[in-house]
């Protein structure tokens, strides 16, 4: 089964030209199909046309928000509450095109666990948007190892097994590709079609981007500590001190060589702040792997992740992670 996920907020006047949009070719797929509605706390009528949509075909399924919970929170409700083997995002505004869901589907089939749209031609404002995005692209490519041209592109499909189990907060929704890539996942990017809006307004502002690469830290920082955060907090405290015992030696050379008094510099003071921090700054990775280990031992996490067994019978499956393999699937 395929599950179309659309998050919605405030697209009244796009929903039911979207959903004919989509069911032409949805129909044309040789196989069952959904169409799931997020409704995102909007509060200009979408979920009445949700409703009447949802009362002409039984295919359409709506989840109502009780207050606005952002994209990443209606991306995550949609793949919990999804049927499909195959999870296909888009937007609510009528810029993706559903004709392009039977390519991104041809692009799986050909052993890729993610397909990304590229949005090679897109319609946006272009700066405020396009230059933006182009920028922030390739910071996101450059840091998380993962090149993509379009990380924003909510036009996407993927193997529910790729991302059953991720957890996205704040405006994460954008890295699935990169959490997808952490479990072995092969990842194609396509071109696809994008229109200009015709209704409604746009939901994006340059406010967006400070959250992007304040959420673009946490990923990396999960991607290259999340098991061992001691190696960052420990080699952190370790540098600090070191600048502290520099300071400090400097201090002593001033007094001892030229003369000059320790309360006659900030030195002693600098001493003392680094060294403090230092300590911290160790202390709290030691706390951090406590927290990991409770996280691993608690939830019966595994630390590895297997790909494939060959004559070992399955047990502890709980305690098994495993990452994608196209013939698995």
């Amino acid at each position: 089964m395929i599950s179309v996920i659309v998050p919605v907020y405030n697209e009244a006047d796009n929903l039911v030209a979207l959903y004919e949009q989509a069911v032409v070719v949805l129909q044309k797929l040789e196989q069952p199909w959904e169409l799931i509605f997020i409704n995102d706390g909007s509060t200009d009528g979408s979920q009445e046309r949700l409703e009447e949509l949802a009362a002409r075909d039984q295919c359409v399924k709506v989840i109502k928000f009780c207050r606005n919970f952002g994209q990443t929170a209606a991306m995550m409700a949609g793949v919990d509450y999804a049927e499909g083997h195959i999870i296909i995002p888009m937007d609510g505004d009528m810029q993706n095109d559903p004709e392009d869901i039977p390519r991104l589907l041809d692009k799986l089939e050909q052993g890729f666990d993610v397909v990304s749209g590229w949005r090679q031609d897109r319609k946006d404002s272009p700066i405020k948007r396009n230059l933006v995005s182009r920028v922030a692209n390739r910071m996101i490519s450059s840091i998380s190892g993962v090149h993509l041209h379009d990380y924003g592109c909510s036009l996407k499909a993927y193997r529910k097994d790729v991302i059953k189990g991720v957890r996205l907060y704040g405006e994460m929704h954008r890295f699935i590709p990169i959490y997808a890539s952490w479990f072995g996942a092969r990842i194609a990017e396509i071109p696809v079609l994008h229109h200009p809006r015709q209704n409604g307004v746009s939901k994006y502002g340059l406010g967006r981007i400070v959250k992007v690469i304040l959420d673009l830290m946490v990923v990396n920082f999960l991607s290259k500590y999340a098991g061992k955060p001691m190696y960052l907090f420990g080699a952190a405290g370790l540098f600090i001190l070191l600048i502290s015992l520099l300071t400090g030696g400097w201090a002593v050379y001033l007094k001892l060589v030229e003369g000059v008094s320790f309360i006659s510099t900030p030195l002693p003071l600098l001493v003392v702040m680094t060294g403090v921090t230092g300590f911290m700054c160790i202390l709290m990775g030691l706390l951090a792997e406590l927290l990991i280990r409770t996280y691993y031992e608690a939830q019966g996490k595994s630390v590895y992740l297997v790909g494939k067994t060959l004559n070992i019978k399955a047990r502890c499956a709980t305690r098994t992670a495993r990452c994608v393999e196209s013939s698995d699937l």
